[in-house]
């Protein structure tokens, strides 16, 4: 597995680990916001509704005993009556710390200063109760009695209203945290989405389509190379028993135009016999060297060395047709080449893309650096671009451009491509091309960067 992809899986398996622990820690907060939530409203409302009934329910029981000490003047009811008051004195003093609220506090206080003065009237019942004038004292101490009373009574009934606000508020706040804290869920949950969906994206892109395409690649060069393999060894040994009856023909045709006028039809036979001989012994050389290529004698160059020597052989030729041969972009690069067989590949596609102009036009010289993958791993590498002004490479042409003896040339022997295509991948490169109808072709020699 290469780095690149080791890093990106590695980062979406972290990624994805720490979504999850945020959706962990998401859901296990809402479950203990929400315990906290159901606690503190139950307490509440048990504070409220035990500080209400508490406070009523022993006013009035302290209000009763009051009225039959009156009615019967038993010391016990007095004792009872004391010890009662005396313990809700306490169980007041008591709710202060419990009840936190700003809204609560006031009103406790307030109980708390009316139940002093209960008290007080209390007091001033039990003192003038054996008085001389002892009715006249009843109905004015027992008015003040009922009076703070029903002022307590009023006090916790407002305590209890203030309990509920408190509670209001209480389940708007924890309504909000649950809120953010469900909105923070999804999120985890949409960005754990989002993020397999990239994965998805980056494992196809980075491995699977990836290797779709070198499955592909690797199945065209298997097919290509057995084709190539089992063509070669048949042209090798048909170019092989051709060679030597050919050099008896030309040997004896040569001996012939010795005793033939210059001039005379016979000798014109003999010159069109000549010709022929000779293109056949071409075809000949390059099948033989399409069959047994060459190992390559590699050196390291500038890239731009062999660019400039096949533009100052290639140049005075081509400006015969008005097609100039320029040399534009050159990077200060070296590549590991053998120098004769780079020179024949540049000068074939320099020739092919010269016979796509026909007449005034340019070829177009750039060397420059570049990424890209050879022999199925990343690496820099300097291409050799021949652009040309030419009509492009027809649809039907490219889909047998590199298959050998398959030419659109008169005089071809359609062996120029696969040769040239065999020479780089001698040298651990590729050779790729673009074209566009009526625009022009752009080869590229894509050459492993020479690195010291």
């Amino acid at each position: 597995m290469k780095s690149g992809n080791f890093f990106r899986i590695t980062v979406f398996f972290a990624a994805i680990a720490l979504l999850g622990a945020l959706i962990a820690w998401t859901a296990h907060t809402s479950w203990r916001r929400t315990g906290e939530l159901h606690d503190q409203l139950s307490a509440k409302q048990w504070k409220s509704f035990e500080i209400a009934d508490h406070l009523q329910q022993t006013i009035l029981s302290l209000n009763n005993m009051m009225l039959r000490y009156a009615a019967y003047r038993n010391d016990e009811d007095w004792t009872n009556f004391v010890a009662t008051s005396t313990e809700l004195g306490s169980w007041l003093n008591a709710q202060q710390p419990i009840l936190s609220s700003e809204k609560e506090r006031p009103f406790l206080d307030q109980i708390s200063s009316a139940y002093e003065d209960y008290l007080a009237a209390a007091q001033a019942i039990n003192k003038k109760i054996y008085g001389s004038n002892v009715s006249m004292a009843r109905v004015k101490e027992f008015t003040e009695l009922e009076t703070q009373s029903k002022r307590i009574l009023d006090l916790g009934l407002q305590l209890s209203e203030a309990h509920q606000q408190t509670i209001d508020s209480l389940q708007i706040q924890n309504i909000k945290s649950l809120n953010i804290l469900r909105f923070e869920l999804l999120s985890a949950l949409a960005l754990l989405l989002l993020a397999g969906a990239w994965a998805s994206v980056v494992v196809y892109r980075e491995m699977i389509a990836p290797l779709q395409v070198q499955l592909v690649e690797s199945r065209q060069l298997v097919e290509r190379q057995e084709k190539l393999a089992s063509l070669g060894l048949l042209a090798a040994g048909v170019a092989h028993e051709i060679r030597n009856p050919l050099t008896a023909i030309k040997a004896w045709l040569y001996l012939q135009q010795k005793h033939l006028k210059r001039g005379s039809p016979e000798f014109a036979d003999a010159e069109l016999i000549s010709g022929e001989i000779n293109r056949l012994e071409r075809i000949v050389k390059d099948v033989l060297q399409f069959a047994r290529p060459s190992e390559p004698e590699l050196a390291v160059v500038p890239a731009e060395q062999p660019l400039r020597e096949v533009q100052t052989l290639m140049g005075p030729l081509l400006d015969k047709s008005n097609v100039k041969l320029v040399v534009d972009e050159v990077v200060s690069a070296q590549i590991k080449i053998d120098p004769q067989q780079i020179k024949q590949v540049l000068i074939n596609l320099i020739q092919n893309a010269a016979d796509s102009i026909g007449k005034n036009g340019t070829v177009t010289l750039r060397a420059r650096l570049d990424e890209k993958r050879l022999n199925d791993e990343p690496v820099s590498v300097v291409i050799l671009e021949i652009h040309d002004t030419g009509k492009g490479i027809p649809p039907e042409a490219e889909k047998r451009l590199f298959d050998p003896f398959f030419t659109t040339k008169d005089s071809g022997t359609g062996l120029g491509l696969p040769i040239a295509a065999r020479i780089v991948e001698k040298h651990r490169g590729a050779l790729q091309y673009q074209t566009l109808p009526g625009t022009g072709t752009a080869f590229g020699i894509i050459l492993p960067a020479y690195k010291p």
